[in-house]
C-alpha cells in the first residue's frame, strides 16, 4: 500500500496517477517518472505515442479511471475544458478515491468547479486541490512552472515534494482561488503575446531586423517572460503548441463572459481581455485552435495584409 495524506511522500512509496497526457501533462508526468516515482495513467487512447512513450520509461497504464483511483495516492488531472474536470474527476475518480487521497487539478478550469470538487473530496474523506500552472511546454519539461495551488495549505504545503519537481508552487487561498490566478495569469499573458505581435508586426513593417528587435528590447522595460519564451518562434513562424489556442479562448472566457444568473458584483469589465479574447477566437475560426498561443501574431500579419 502506498503513503497517504499526511505521512511523508516518498518516491519508493508514494504512487501517482495520472490523467491527461497531451504535451503539457506528458513533460511533467515524464518529470515525475525520472524522480523515480512510481506513475500509473489513464488515456482514452491507450496507443496514443505518448502513452507508448510514458509505458516504455516504466508508467503503468489504468483500463479506467476508476481503476486508476484504485491505485494512486496522489492523483494528477490535465485535461482540456471544465467539462472534462467534470466527467473525469467529479463524476468518474472522486467516487471511488480511498480515503486520505489526494486529487490534484492542474487543468485551467473554472473556480466554482474547483470549490465543488473540493467539498465534494471532503464529504468522501479526500482532498482537492486546484493547481494550475503557467509555463508552457518548456516550463513543463525543465521543470519550472508556476503552479498556483488552492485548497486546504497544509495540504498544499505536503505536496511540495512533487511540485518542486514540476516548477514552484504558491499558495493562493481557499478552494478555486487557483483557477482565478490561472484566468488572471491569462489575461496578463494575452497582453503580453498581442504587444509582442504588434511590435514584431510594425518592426518588420519598418524594415527592422526582427533578431535585433527582440535583441534591442530584451533588456528593457518591454523586456518579458513571453518574450523569452515566445519572441524566435514566432520570428520562425514555428506555432507548435506549448498550449492551445483555443484553451486561451476558454480561459479568457471565463473572465470576461457574463454568466447567466450570475450577481451584478460578480461581473468584471475588462475591455483589454475582451479584446484578446477576440483575436484568439480568430484563430479558432481560422482553423489554428490547436496552434501555439504565439500564432496570435498571424492574426496582427492577416489584418495588415503581411501572410496572404
Amino acid at each position: 500500500m502506498g503513503t497517504l495524506y499526511p505521512n511523508p511522500i516518498l518516491p519508493s512509496e508514494t504512487r501517482i496517477g495520472w490523467v491527461g497526457i497531451g504535451v503539457m501533462g506528458f513533460a511533467m508526468a515524464s518529470r515525475l517518472l525520472s524522480a523515480g516515482y512510481s506513475l500509473t495513467f489513464y488515456a482514452r487512447n491507450p496507443s496514443h505515442p505518448n502513452a507508448l512513450a510514458l509505458q516504455s520509461r516504466g508508467a503503468t497504464q489504468a483500463q479506467s479511471p476508476a481503476q486508476l483511483a484504485q491505485l494512486s495516492d496522489i492523483l494528477f488531472t490535465m485535461v482540456g475544458h471544465p467539462s472534462d474536470v467534470r466527467a473525469i474527476l467529479l463524476d468518474s475518480i472522486l467516487p471511488v478515491l480511498r480515503p486520505n487521497s489526494v486529487t490534484v487539478d492542474t487543468t485551467s478550469s473554472h473556480p466554482e468547479l474547483a470549490r465543488t470538487i473540493s467539498s465534494k473530496a471532503r464529504e468522501l474523506g479526500t482532498w482537492a486541490i486546484d493547481a494550475p500552472v503557467s509555463g508552457g511546454d518548456i516550463g513543463a519539461r525543465d521543470g519550472t512552472l508556476a503552479i498556483f495551488a488552492a485548497g486546504e495549505e497544509n495540504v498544499v504545503e505536503w505536496l511540495h515534494p512533487i511540485f518542486s519537481i514540476l516548477g514552484k508552487e504558491t499558495y493562493v487561498g481557499p478552494a478555486g482561488c487557483g483557477q482565478s490566478c490561472k484566468i488572471a495569469n491569462q489575461i496578463t499573458i494575452g497582453a503580453n503575446l498581442v504587444g509582442l505581435s504588434e511590435g514584431l508586426v510594425f518592426a518588420k513593417h519598418a524594415g527592422l531586423d526582427l533578431k535585433q528587435f527582440v535583441e534591442g528590447i530584451r533588456n528593457g522595460a518591454a523586456g518579458s517572460k513571453a518574450l523569452e519564451i515566445f519572441g524566435e518562434r514566432m520570428i520562425e513562424g514555428d506555432f507548435r503548441p506549448g498550449g492551445f489556442a483555443e484553451y486561451q479562448v476558454k480561459d479568457l472566457g471565463m473572465g470576461v463572459d457574463v454568466v447567466e444568473g450570475a450577481k451584478d458584483d460578480d461581473v468584471v469589465v475588462l475591455p483589454g481581455a475582451s479584446l484578446w479574447k477576440q483575436l484568439f477566437t480568430s484563430m479558432v475560426a481560422n482553423g489554428q485552435g490547436k496552434l501555439g498561443t504565439q500564432g496570435i501574431i498571424s492574426v496582427i500579419e492577416r489584418i495588415n495584409g503581411m501572410n496572404q
